[in-house]
């Protein structure tokens, strides 16, 4: 019987619990950085649509946590929480994501996330990397998630040249 636990079957098995999006934004880049990284915008796009932000703290450096509070439409809460690793202006992006639900039951383990924004003229291209989501399931959920969010932000963005 073939060994399941080898470095190959790991990196594989992790390869489909990672998520990456790129997109490209008709905006600056450091306009969208300022979209990521400034409350008063990231409340106005932030979660998949019909989503709400209603409660964020966050310490942006190195080493400081956020915590914030997103409302779906039929109400019931949930928290993304963790702390940055690295903020590169108006360059990069690293911080670490859980997420519970109002009860504070986990409904996602702990992920990475990279951001990162490259200027393509007067347009800005972003690649987003999550991993290692704890399933594939988890991982789609995220994709699907994200896929909103990032249609939101590309409209604040629209109005926001």
């Amino acid at each position: 019987m073939a060994v399941a636990n080898s470095a190959e079957d790991r990196a594989v098995h992790s390869a489909d619990r990672e998520l990456t999006i790129t997109r490209v934004f008709d905006a600056p880049r450091e306009l969208c950085f300022k979209a990521w990284t400034d409350p008063e915008h990231l409340v106005n796009w932030w979660g998949p649509r019909g989503y709400t932000l209603p409660e964020h703290t966050m310490d942006f450096r190195p080493g400081g946590a956020y915590r914030f509070r997103m409302r779906p439409p039929e109400g019931r809460d949930v928290w993304w929480y963790g702390v940055y690793r690295e903020i590169v202006p108006p360059e990069r992006l690293v911080w670490t994501c859980s997420i519970d639900d109002a009860d504070g039951k986990p409904i996602s383990s702990e992920t990475l996330l990279t951001l990162t924004f490259e200027q393509l003229g007067g347009k800005t291209k972003l690649t987003l990397r999550q991993a290692v989501f704890d399933s594939v399931a988890n991982r789609d959920s995220h994709n699907n998630g994200w896929s909103d969010a990032l249609d939101r932000l590309a409209s604040l963005l629209a109005n926001m040249t």
